[in-house]
Parts: structure tokens; C-alpha cells; sequence
């Protein structure tokens, strides 16, 4: 059936057709997120309850301010691949949480993974061409309650992996001897609490590689090339941090409460900054053409000397 036979005989389903292709992107995203809203709620009770710590806000206000600076570039026809998947993971999500449809009832985590991730979508299927989509993706995931998850599952091996690196710094100065997360450093015993893990840090550190590089536009490519340096950076950093606080507890002199946070806050933003400036890409030197006159430079034309530069 041709378009005009349609319109001649369902003028309906052509004009509600229009208004569909006309609706704003804000317009999508807003149903997508009303239909998402049992995971929200979800998210405020983890919150209230103090289960987690509440970064993941930060993470939810860097993507409404991403969507609200690109606001002028929205696309008028959105991406289809991207709209499906977005539409296909809302579903999913609703099922997943809900046990309907023979599907398995998932964990609130996982089922939330699945709706952040198709609200990625949503959102990517109207952001400009040049937006990337994997930090997009990673400031969905940072925005879930999931710090109390990774201690839990990763906070022990982190802490193992940095008692380890802190006995290989402080060997040469101290006897130190290790034995899981607890360090004997000259007879005193010093354990690596679950605060020096540095899970936190690991949230902080992949937040600001996501953040820069949309700021600057990185591509895909670029970004997932440089995920590895900056973890690399986050665990060095934790890795400093414990090893001096580890040697002043081990010499006897263990540091007030106020220095500890001073020392970590210092620590953590040379970290965050190693990271922005990796994300960063480095500007190219600047380059000079002839076009126009400029002392100094002399070239041939006709018989006479012309200085030229662009």
C-alpha cells in the first residue's frame, strides 16, 4: 500500500504517524524515564535507607547536563538502531524485575543495570553523532547505588593488592610482613580497613574519564584506549596513599584525623587530575603558512623580494 492510498484511507494512523516523528526528543526520553520509574524509586530507597553512598547523583546530573548542553543539536529523527535498543532494554528491564514473561526475577542491581543502560540508548539515540557513546554508557552505570556492591564483592582483593604494593615500598625503610589485608611493620600491626580499599577512588577516577572525555569530545576509540591507564592510575594512587599512611603508623607516629582526609583529598585530586589531562587530547602545534608579508622571509617573485605568511 503507497503512502497516499494510506493517507486516503487511514488519514488517522498517517497523522498520529506525524505527531509520533514530530514528538521532542525530551518528549521520548520522558516517557522512557516514566516508564522506567519503579527503578528510580528503587534507587531514592537505597539512598534514604544510607545502603550507599549518594555519588551516583553526580553522575545523574552530569548526564542531565550533557543532554541540556547538546540540547540545540538534538536530532529531529532519531537514530533507529539506537531508539530499538533503548526500547528493547526498557522492556527487558520492566521483565527482569518484575519475574514476568518465563524471565528469571533479577537482583534490583541487575535488573537497574539493564534500565540505565537502555535510558544510554534512549539518550544516545538523539545526542549529535560526535557524542561517544561509551562514557555515556559509564556515567549510567556510575549513576546506579553500586559502591556498597563493590566493596563487598571488590573490596577485600583491592585491599589485598594494596597491602601487598605498600609491604614492597615500605621493605627497604621497615620489617614488614603481610598476612591478607594486615601489615606487621616493625611489630606493630596495621590492618587495611575497608575505607582504604579505595572503592571510592575507583568510582571518582572512571567518573571524571567519563566526564573529561565527553567535554572534549573523544571518540570511542579513544576513550576505550585509555580505560587501562586509568586504573592504573586510581590503584598507584591508593597505593600511595596507604603506603605513607602505613609508614607513619608503623614509626609510631600515626597521623590525626584531619591530615589522614587532608592526605587522601590531596591524593585523590592529583589522581583525578592525572586523569582529566590523559583524557585530554594534546593540541597540535601551531602551523605556519606563506601567504602574506612578514620580515625575515624572503622568496623570489618577478625579479623582486616578497615576504609572505599566512
Amino acid at each position: 500500500m503507497s503512502l497516499a492510498t494510506l493517507a486516503h484511507h487511514h488519514p488517522r494512523v498517517v497523522d498520529w504517524a506525524i505527531r509520533i516523528d514530530r514528538t521532542p526528543a525530551f518528549g521520548w526520553l520522558a516517557l522512557q524515564c516514566a516508564t522506567l520509574a519503579p527503578t528510580w524509586a528503587w534507587m531514592a530507597r537505597r539512598l534514604q535507607d544510607g545502603s550507599d553512598d549518594p555519588l551516583g547523583l553526580v553522575a545523574l546530573v552530569a548526564l542531565a547536563a550533557l543532554a541540556w548542553q547538546c540540547r540545540r543539536e538534538l536530532r529531529a529523527s532519531p537514530r533507529l538502531g539506537w531508539l530499538a535498543l533503548a526500547g528493547v532494554g526498557t522492556v527487558l528491564a520492566t521483565l527482569l524485575r518484575t519475574g514476568l514473561g518465563g524471565l528469571p526475577a533479577l537482583p534490583p542491581l541487575a535488573s537497574g543495570l539493564v534500565a540505565v543502560l537502555s535510558l544510554a540508548a534512549g539518550l544516545l539515540a538523539f545526542l549529535p553523532r560526535g557524542v561517544a557513546a561509551l562514557p555515556v554508557a559509564g556515567l549510567s552505570v556510575l549513576a546506579l547505588p553500586l559502591l556498597s556492591s563493590l566493596q563487598f564483592y571488590a573490596g577485600y582483593p583491592l585491599r589485598v593488592v594494596t597491602a601487598e604494593a605498600s609491604r614492597w615500598l615500605l621493605a627497604p625503610g621497615f620489617e614488614v610482613a603481610r598476612e591478607g589485608a594486615t601489615l606487621m611493620v616493625d611489630g606493630r600491626l596495621v590492618i587495611v580497613d575497608a575505607p582504604c580499599s579505595g572503592v571510592q577512588m575507583v568510582w571518582l577516577g572512571y567518573f571524571t574519564a567519563c566526564a573529561v572525555a565527553l567535554w572534549a569530545r573523544r571518540s570511542d576509540r579513544a576513550f576505550l584506549r585509555r580505560l587501562p591507564a586509568v586504573g592504573l592510575l586510581v590503584l598507584a594512587g591508593n597505593i600511595v596513599r596507604n603506603s605513607v599512611l602505613i609508614a607513619f603508623e608503623g614509626a609510631g607516629h600515626a597521623l590525626a584525623p584531619w591530615a589522614h582526609n587532608a592526605l587522601g583529598l590531596v591524593l585523590l585530586a592529583v589522581v583525578c587530575g592525572a586523569i582529566a589531562r590523559l583524557m585530554v587530547p594534546a593540541r597540535a602545534a601551531p602551523r605556519i603558512e606563506l601567504d602574506r608579508p612578514l620580515p625575515g622571509l624572503i622568496t623570489a617573485e618577478g625579479g623582486r623580494r616578497v615576504d609572505t605568511v599566512r
